[in-house]
């Protein structure tokens, strides 16, 4: 105790000195200061040593952050200020309720020279208050232990994946062991926004959403049959202004806007099909209509939980970064924050679902083999093999004994397969050999991790035609691996795009280490605003949508 004291006092001391606060404390003031030490100290006896007011307090020496000895702490007013102006919250929640109501509490208290410990009660409370707003802000709703354990439940299905966190590096005591230091909280805070994958642009979209809500939101649609442009339907007018809340419909000088589904009206449909993933054909048939229905409440749902993951995806400072959104099928290749490329891609099946990671492409393979991976040998190819000896080989597939130099070649008539089909090892290396038939096509793009999944080429090219491209075992196919080849090639002086197309054309296989390696982050949103700020929305095809919404905290 006689320790903790004499800590106390220099902490005061120093905040003397340094001017921790606007003005040198008078004597009444650190009276007051040390006195409201002493119950801070004695009242946080009771609580866990890892709760937050136990730590915050230790870590400021006792010192009250928010109730001076006349009133509210400039950071108090700072923290309800933000509080108030953040136009994400719900003002119907409880959080910001709390803000406006402990606000309140706290004027009346000085207006009624309550007691010390009244003051440190609400001091309490406040502190409450900004962990709550900061675990929002920039922690999130999502319960993701929750969701980790939803995930390994899959397994049992035979369904393996992993979504690889990247915990925010915002730490809410340090940034008031700053504030106690003279910093302004309400930049303390601002400074601590995420800013990567467009979360800004996205919270100003939630913005909006929330302001439609507000105003009454948009009424449901309802159409027989499809609708086409030409026609009339009594729910045209309905269809035109669900259309312009959003921004779709932005009008048309010939449009005479009545219940005639118009050219202009289609324009926005269109408009509309492009954000959310669908064919962009101006008819509104099913699928359509079932997204134009989705409640305001729906889609606010949806941007706060793509709020939440962008909060945990990793934070790359890099002149170049490859951005792989599974949702989207789509692969963005960035440069200085800007779009350089993008190519179409194919993901994993749900039931070999793509994890969420992040890497480093490293190395890239021309005329690459493919290596077998156990799972599929044993679901895929032992069957075939079983039904017919010849089957590897017309696809081009040799077995050899192992995976050293000097392996052997292997008669499949030789082995008996049924012994491998369940067994936990097979010790044979299936590898198809390159060639046009190769399932990796002929390029390969690697960033080493343990779920062996990388980039690379695909002679079904067909399947790029689709819109719903999840029909891998887990890789990432791409529609035009040699332009990102020729990308690489551009700022890797090792690589020789011309030279690497000749080689392309025969079977010999190369690797090629990259000089100038690039961060790789596979991602899953579901809402995200584009590189030309345009709002956009896609399918939850994996169900993570769902399963994380289970246990999404409202406040």
């Amino acid at each position: 105790m006689q320790l903790s004291k004499i800590l106390r006092q220099m902490i005061l001391t120093l905040l003397t000195v340094s001017a921790m606060y606007t003005m040198v404390l008078s004597a009444a003031e650190s009276r007051y200061e040390e006195y409201a030490s002493d119950i801070i100290m004695n009242s946080l006896q009771a609580e866990k040593k890892e709760s937050f007011l136990r730590k915050l307090y230790t870590q400021l020496f006792f010192v009250p952050v928010w109730m001076h000895e006349k009133g509210l702490s400039s950071a108090a007013k700072e923290l309800f200020d933000y509080i108030k102006n953040d136009k994400t919250l719900d003002t119907s929640g409880k959080l910001y309720q709390s803000a406006l109501t402990l606000r309140d509490k706290a004027e009346n208290l000085y207006a009624s020279n309550a007691s010390m410990v009244e003051k440190i009660d609400l001091e309490f409370k406040i502190s409450q208050l900004y962990e709550a707003y900061t675990n929002y802000a920039y922690l999130g709703s999502i319960n993701w232990g929750a969701f980790n354990a939803r995930i390994s439940n899959l397994m049992v299905n035979d369904v393996r994946t992993e979504w690889v966190l990247h915990r925010p590096h915002m730490d809410a005591i340090s940034v008031l062991e700053k504030v106690a230091l003279g910093a302004s909280l309400k930049k303390q805070l601002q400074q601590e926004v995420p800013h990567k994958y467009h979360y800004k642009a996205l919270q100003k979209e939630l913005i909006k959403y929330r302001k439609i809500k507000a105003n009454g939101g948009w009424s449901r649609i309802v159409l027989g049959k499809k609708l086409r442009k030409g026609k009339r339907h009594r729910s045209v007018p309905l269809l035109r202004e669900r259309l312009r809340l959003v921004g779709d419909y932005k009008g048309c000088k010939e449009s005479k806007e009545t219940d005639i589904y118009d050219r202009c009206l289609q324009k926005a449909v269109k408009r509309f099909q492009k954000r959310n993933g669908v064919v962009a054909d101006g008819n509104i048939g099913a699928e359509t209509l079932k997204l134009l229905n989705k409640t305001v409440d729906e889609r606010i749902t949806t941007i706060l939980l793509n709020l939440d993951r962008i909060k945990w995806l990793r934070g790359v400072d890099s002149k170049r970064h490859i951005i792989i959104n599974i949702p989207d099928f789509m692969l963005s290749f960035e440069e200085d924050g800007k779009l350089r490329q993008s190519i179409r891609t194919i993901v994993g099946k749900p039931k070999n679902p793509t994890p969420i990671f992040s890497n480093t492409v490293k190395t890239i393979v021309l005329n690459p083999y493919w290596n077998l991976p156990t799972s599929i040998i044993q679901k895929e190819m032992i069957p075939k093999l079983l039904r017919d000896s010849n089957a590897m080989a017309k696809k081009g597939i040799e077995i050899r004994s192992g995976w050293g130099q000097d392996a052997q070649k292997i008669n499949p008539r030789s082995v008996d397969w049924k012994e491998y089909l369940y067994s936990k090892t097979v010790p044979f290396r299936f590898a198809q050999l390159p060639g046009p038939h190769n399932a990796l096509g002929k390029v390969k793009f690697l960033f080493p991790n343990k779920y062996s999944v990388y980039m690379h080429d695909t002679p079904t090219k067909k399947l790029f035609n689709r819109r719903k491209r999840a029909f891998s075992h887990g890789c990432i196919r791409l529609q035009k691996p040699r332009e990102l080849l020729k990308t690489f090639a551009s700022f890797n002086p090792n690589i020789n795009f011309e030279a690497s197309k000749k080689l392309l054309k025969g079977k010999t296989k190369k690797h090629v280490s990259l000089q100038e390696k690039v961060p790789i982050d596979v991602i899953y949103l579901t809402a995200w605003v584009d590189y030309k700020g345009v709002l956009q929305f896609r399918n939850d095809i994996y169900g993570y949508d769902a399963m994380q919404l289970k246990s999404f905290r409202k406040w």
